[in-house]
């Protein structure tokens, strides 16, 4: 994917949100998000957009704090799906403007607007998704944009907060296959995750592991990312079940 479509999906993913949450009570529980209730859901991911667009605007070369924004989150909750909305366009905007290259702060190793542009993309698929599991519905994901989802968590989840506090819990020496069954990926539809010295690698390309998964690239997504589980009837898995359940609890974002 390249920064064009990484940005005109961002905004064609924040109003596929917002319209499956239009009309929703606010308090429906959010099952990938424990705790969570859809309300939190939206203001979360509309903060979050606002966020990135406030980083970019302003050529941050450090961090900004979320709480120092005038977001205008409206007080009603009913209201959080046409607010998020809202944040659509100028986040586009700020991104397409910024172009591709420019030196930006980000919280990983990469330092350009592709790396936001990007990261808002698979912020938005996977909570536009949590979005729809609330409410019954069976997220569906364009096989080439969770293809890519995949290989951006891979790069980026080490580095979160949470899992960099339990990585040494991964079993050294274990290895987790995915393949992705959809047609036209070819390598960039498989991926070997290789666990040693409390950490983990990966790459692209066939290879046996100690687990392996075939299914929809979607369903792999958000197998990854804790929104389903194993025995989904979609995944066929081969080898111990066990260690896809232990990376789910410990390498989450």
């Amino acid at each position: 994917m390249d920064y064009q479509q990484y940005c005109a999906q961002t905004g064609a993913e924040i109003t596929r949100m917002s319209q499956v949450t239009t009309g929703v009570t606010p308090e429906t529980p959010v099952p990938g998000c424990p705790e969570w209730t859809l309300a939190r859901l939206i203001k979360h991911t509309g903060i979050v957009h606002r966020w990135c667009a406030a980083i970019v605007a302003t050529r941050a070369t450090g961090p900004i704090a979320q709480s120092s924004l005038d977001v205008a989150l409206p007080a009603d909750p009913n209201e959080y799906p046409a607010w998020l909305a809202a944040g659509a366009a100028p986040l586009v905007t700020v991104l397409l403007d910024a172009g591709p290259d420019m030196p930006i702060w980000t919280w990983a190793g990469e330092r350009d607007t592709s790396w936001w542009a990007r990261r808002m993309l698979h912020e938005t698929i996977v909570h536009r998704a949590d979005a729809e599991l609330s409410v019954g519905v069976t997220p569906e994901v364009d096989a080439a944009a969770a293809a890519d989802g995949i290989g951006e968590f891979l790069t980026i989840a080490r580095l979160g907060t949470r899992p960099s506090k339990r990585l040494a819990e991964l079993p050294s020496g274990q290895t987790i296959h995915l393949h992705a069954t959809d047609d036209g990926l070819g390598e960039g539809g498989e991926w070997l995750i290789s666990m040693a010295d409390g950490d983990f690698t990966w790459t692209h390309g066939h290879a046996k592991g100690t687990v392996a998964v075939r299914g929809p690239a979607a369903v792999l997504l958000l197998l990854i990312y804790g929104r389903v589980r194993p025995d989904d009837e979609r995944l066929t898995v081969f080898g111990d079940q066990a260690l896809l359940a232990a990376w789910q609890d410990i390498v989450t974002l």
